[in-house]
Formats: C-alpha cells, structure tokens, sequence
C-alpha cells in the first residue's frame, strides 16, 4: 500500500505507538483522524504531527460515538482509506481468582468490541477504495501466556483470531489485514489502563523494551507490503517460536520470569 496521499484512522494516537504511527504516517504524506479518550494528550500528538491531522475525543467503548466516526471522518477528509486499531489496555496483575467481572470486561471492551465496531463502521467505506488496509495490534501475551494476565491475553487471542479469519473472508477484496504481536514496548500502557505495576524485587527480570518509535515503524512497513502478521522485538519473535515449537515449555519460561508481579 502506498500512504502517500492516504487517510488513516489511528486509535490510541494520544501517547506511545499511537502517537509515533500519527506523527510517522504524515511524515509519510498521509492524513490522519487521531482518536484517543485523553483530549490533552491527543491535542499533543496533534502539535508534534501538523495541519494534516484531526483529533476526535472518543472512548472506543462507546459503540453510538463509534458509529458515528465514518461520517466525521470523510466530513474532514473525503474518505479513509486505513484502520488501525491501536489503543489497548491491560489488567491489574492478579490472578483470575482475584479480577472482578468489571475489570474483565473492561479489558474486553477495550481491546475486542471497540475494535470490532470499529472494523464494522469503516468497512464498508474502505471496501470502496481502490486500497486500504486494516491493522489490528494484538499482543505477545496471546501466545504465551502471562500469569497475572490471562484475561488480557484472552482479549489479545480473540483480536488475532477475528483479525486472521478478517483477512480470509477479505480475499480477493481491495484491503488488506495485518495482525500485530508486540513484545515489551517502552510505552505508557500501564498508566493509561490505570494499573500500577508492583515494586519490583532483586531477582525480578529485567525486560529489553522495543521503542515506541521502532515499533511504529515497522507496522508502517508492514502495511506499505501488506503483511500478513508482524512480531515486534526480539521476544516476541523468541516466544512465537517457542510457543509453536513447545507451548508447555514456553509457559513455564514466561510464569518464571514474570511470576514476581504477582499481587
């Protein structure tokens, strides 16, 4: 896909890889309809980005606002040509036994049904250009499991198998689907999910984080070469493998060196 001259739609475009992907793609000639529930961050983004950038406030959970996006958008733009659904959050680190149902579907609503409404909004419009591209970012911890996380990571399995069985039914269309598995991205997530991440101890790991600016480039790749899946940094290329070669193994590894932030 070409981006020059494109209109994109990024969610979470207030902070972390949501900011880099908005300031990136209009480096790249593209507009963009950024989209994040903190206007003051969003209004940042749009100083570092320029005039080719509109910011909408939108809590994605709010299904009648997002259903209301495709008709602001090409109102502003004319049309959209890409999707990315970016924004996500995770969980307090506790145990299932001890998550309420609240904070569960807290956690699905921000990271499936929001980007679900969001495909079933713009799709229809995207289907109409001659190119386009959804981009939907999923998560390590949809394949390796995380203790403490389990209900996030369910939330990222379900965002990976809806966005590979999108890309099947669109065969043959004129848009693309790219699913996206981050490792540790030096972002803000904890903060924005309103998660504190308990005092670590001396034996607790140490993590290689990806930078939010890499990590926003190479999605950008991977729609520019209409990729079908993209892992980001080099844990999470480690624990796809593993997690294919032996999924017990891989548990084990991944409850050994997180297991500490257990509540």
């Amino acid at each position: 896909m070409n981006i020059d001259g494109k209109v994109f739609l990024v969610t979470g475009a207030g902070s972390g890889i949501g900011r880099e992907l908005t300031v990136q793609l209009v480096a790249k000639g593209a507009k963009v309809a950024a989209i994040d529930i903190d206007l003051p961050a969003l209004e940042e983004t749009l100083k570092l980005s320029g005039p080719h950038v509109d910011i909408f406030q939108i809590d994605i959970r709010d299904l009648e606002e997002v259903a209301k996006l495709p008709i602001k958008i090409e109102s502003k733009f004319g049309r959209i040509d890409g999707l990315i659904n970016n924004a996500g959050i995770i969980q307090p680190f506790v145990r299932v036994n001890d998550l309420t149902l609240e904070q569960a579907r807290r956690v699905m609503d921000v990271n499936f049904y929001g980007p679900l409404a969001l495909i079933k909004s713009f799709l229809p419009h995207l289907l109409k250009q001659k190119e386009a591209h959804i981009l939907n970012v999923s998560s390590m911890g949809a394949y390796a499991p995380v203790p403490g996380q389990s209900v996030y990571g369910a939330s990222k399995a379900a965002i990976k198998l809806l966005t590979e069985g999108l890309r099947s039914e669109l065969t043959g269309t004129t848009v693309g689907v790219t699913i996206v598995f981050p490792g540790a991205i030096d972002t803000n997530i904890t903060k924005n999910s309103g998660i504190d991440i308990p005092v670590s101890t001396s034996d607790a790991p140490e993590f290689s984080m990806t930078s939010a600016k890499d990590a926003a480039a190479a999605m950008i790749r991977a729609i520019e070469k209409n990729s079908p899946r993209l892992c980001i940094g080099k844990d999470a290329k480690m624990m796809d493998l593993l997690s294919r070669l032996s999924p017990i193994f891989a548990a084990k590894l991944i409850h050994k060196q997180m297991a500490s932030l257990l509540k």
